[in-house]
C-alpha cells in the first residue's frame, strides 16, 4: 500500500501518478476560481457560506495531499548508506524536513495554512500554485527557467544562507538596540517587534516612516543601518546575478521555440574564424524579411551582429533541434569548426547534416512543405564532399580547396582572382539560377535564350541546369532549351524567379 502511495506522488512514470496529477490540477484551478468568486460576491451574499464550505473542503484535500506527499518521500540517502534504528529515524525526519522546505512544497504548505481564520491573508498564495504548471516539461521543453531558478537556489544554499544571515543579524541587532534605547520615550516603539520592524524597514531602504528614532544615539543606529542596507542590496544583487542570470536568460530559447517564426535561415555552428560569413549573409539577405539565427554551443560572442539571434544548443543532438524550429526553416548553413583538424571538423559537419535530416523525417509537417529544407555545408577536406552529400547536404562548399585554387590560378592568370571575387560579392555581377523568361516560344535554341537574356535583363547566360541536377556550362548554340531546364546566368540582381525546388 505504501509503495502505491509513494508511486502516486513521486514516480512520474507510474500510472497512479499520471492519474492523480490531473486531478490535483483540476482541484487547484477550481480552488483559484472559487477564491475569485468569493472575493467578488463578498461575505454578505447568501451563496457565500456554501462556497466557503466547498473552499474548506478543497483546503482539506490539499492538506491531505501535502501530508501524504511528505510522509511518503524516501530520502535518497537510503539508496547508498545503511543505518541503525535511531540513525535511520533521524535520517527519515531530516530528509522529510528538507523536502518540505523545497520552494514548491513551501507554497503548498502556506496555501493550506491559509485555511485557518487567523491566517486568511495567506489564501491569496494559492495563486502561486500555478507555478507548478509552469514547471512541467510540456510547457518548457528544453530549458525550464523555473527548474533553473529552483536549482540555482538549492545549489547555492550556503550563499543564500549567508546573505539572509547578514540581514537577520543586522535586523536583530538594530531592532534590539532601538528598543532598548527608546522604548520609554518613543511613542512608536512599545514592543520588541516594533523595533525589529523598524530595523527591517530601514535596512531594506524602504523607509515607511511610521517609526522614527528621536534620540541622538537612536539616529546613529539608524544611520548605521541605512549604510548597512546599501551593502546588503549590493550583496543580494551580486548573489542573484551570479546564481540566477543564466536561468532567466534561458527563457529566450523557449520563447523562440514557441514563436511563430517561419522561413528563417539557420547557421549551425559558429567559429571566430567564420566571422566574415555573417557579414556575407547580411549582404545577401534582407534582415527585415529573413530572420537569421545562429545555433551553436556556448554563450553569444560579443562580435555577433544584432541582426542575428543566438540560440545556445548542440546541432548534433536531435533532441535540441526543435529549439530553432528546424521544421519551419527555409535554409541551413553548416559551418566547419576551424579549431579542429579538418577530418574532425568535417566529421562534425556530416553528423550535423545527418542529424538534421533524421529529425525532419520524423516531423509530420515535413510532408506538407512546398520545398524541403535546403542545406549548404562547408567541408574542409575534399575527401569528405561525397560523405556530406550522402548525409543530406544539398550543396557542399570546399572552402579550403576553392581558396587554394584561386591563389594558384591568380599566379598563372593574373587578375582572375579579383574578377571571381567581384562575382562572389553582392552588388556586382553575381551568379544566379532561375526559371525561363516569360513570353518565349519553348523549346528554343540556347543561342536565342542567350540573346533574350542580354536584351531584356542585361544578363549574361553561361549555362543550363537540367532537371536531374546536371549543369551544362556554355552548351552549343543549337542546344535545345525546354521547360524542364533552368538558366545559370550572371547579373547585378536576381532577374528570373526561382522555382520552388531552388528556393533557399
Amino acid at each position: 500500500m505504501l509503495e502505491k502511495i509513494h508511486a502516486a506522488f513521486h514516480q512520474p512514470s507510474s500510472d497512479l501518478y499520471r492519474k492523480l496529477n490531473p486531478t490535483i490540477w483540476f482541484l487547484i484551478l477550481a480552488s483559484i476560481i472559487l477564491f475569485f468568486i468569493l472575493l467578488s460576491l463578498g461575505p454578505s451574499h447568501p451563496a457565500t457560506p456554501y462556497l466557503e464550505f466547498i473552499d474548506q473542503f478543497l483546503l482539506i484535500a490539499f492538506a491531505l495531499e501535502y501530508i501524504l506527499r511528505v510522509l511518503t518521500y524516501n530520502p535518497p540517502v537510503f539508496e547508498l548508506l545503511k543505518y541503525g534504528l535511531l540513525a535511520r529515524i533521524r535520517a527519515h525526519l531530516l530528509g522529510r524536513f528538507f523536502f518540505a522546505l523545497h520552494p514548491l512544497n513551501l507554497i503548498d504548505l502556506l496555501t493550506v495554512l491559509g485555511g485557518y481564520p487567523a491566517l486568511r491573508g495567506l489564501r491569496a498564495l494559492r495563486l502561486l500554485r500555478l507555478v507548478r504548471l509552469l514547471t512541467l516539461n510540456q510547457v518548457f521543453k528544453y530549458s525550464n527557467p523555473f527548474h533553473g531558478l529552483i536549482d540555482a537556489v538549492e545549489k547555492n544554499a550556503l550563499l543564500y544562507s549567508l546573505a539572509f544571515s547578514i540581514i537577520g543579524t543586522a535586523t536583530v541587532v538594530g531592532g534590539v538596540s532601538i528598543f532598548l534605547l527608546e522604548q520609554e520615550i518613543n511613542p512608536g516603539i512599545n514592543k520588541l517587534t516594533d523595533g525589529l520592524w523598524w530595523a527591517l524597514v530601514t535596512l531594506t531602504t524602504v523607509g515607511y516612516g511610521d517609526i522614527s528614532p528621536i534620540t541622538g544615539i537612536g539616529r546613529i543606529v539608524s544611520g548605521v543601518l541605512m549604510i548597512s542596507g546599501m551593502f546588503t542590496l549590493a550583496l543580494f544583487a551580486g548573489v542573484v546575478g551570479h546564481t540566477m542570470l543564466h536561468s532567466i536568460l534561458s527563457v529566450r530559447e523557449e520563447q523562440f521555440r514557441m514563436s511563430s517564426t517561419m522561413n528563417h535561415l539557420i547557421i549551425c555552428g559558429y567559429d571566430p574564424g567564420a566571422r566574415m560569413l555573417l557579414d556575407a549573409v547580411v549582404e545577401e539577405f534582407d534582415p527585415e524579411k529573413t530572420h537569421m539565427v545562429i545555433f551553436s554551443k556556448g554563450t553569444r560572442p560579443n562580435d555577433i551582429p544584432l541582426t542575428f539571434e543566438w540560440i545556445s544548443g548542440d546541432p548534433t543532438k536531435e533532441s535540441e533541434l526543435g529549439k530553432v524550429r528546424f521544421s519551419y526553416a527555409s535554409a541551413c548553413i553548416v559551418v566547419g569548426q576551424r579549431d579542429l583538424l579538418p577530418q574532425a571538423a568535417d566529421a562534425q559537419t556530416i553528423l550535423t547534416i545527418f542529424t538534421i535530416r533524421s529529425f525532419l523525417k520524423k516531423q509530420s509537417i515535413t510532408q506538407r512543405r512546398k520545398a524541403p529544407l535546403y542545406i549548404t555545408a562547408e567541408i574542409l577536406d575534399s575527401e569528405n564532399v561525397n560523405h556530406a552529400k550522402t548525409a543530406g547536404a544539398d550543396e557542399v562548399i570546399e572552402t579550403t580547396k576553392v581558396g587554394f585554387s584561386l591563389l594558384s590560378h591568380a599566379v598563372q592568370h593574373r587578375g582572375s582572382a579579383d574578377v571571381i571575387g567581384l562575382i562572389a560579392r553582392p552588388g556586382f555581377f553575381n551568379l544566379y539560377i532561375g526559371s525561363l523568361p516569360q513570353n518565349l516560344m519553348i523549346p528554343a535554341p540556347y543561342m536565342e535564350i542567350e540573346w533574350e537574356m542580354k536584351k531584356r535583363y542585361n544578363s549574361i547566360l553561361i549555362g543550363i541546369l537540367k532537371e536531374d541536377g546536371e549543369k551544362l556550362l556554355k552548351p552549343e548554340d543549337t542546344f535545345t532549351v525546354t521547360t524542364e531546364h533552368q538558366l545559370i546566368y550572371l547579373s547585378t540582381h536576381q532577374t528570373l524567379p526561382q522555382t520552388e525546388e531552388s528556393l533557399v
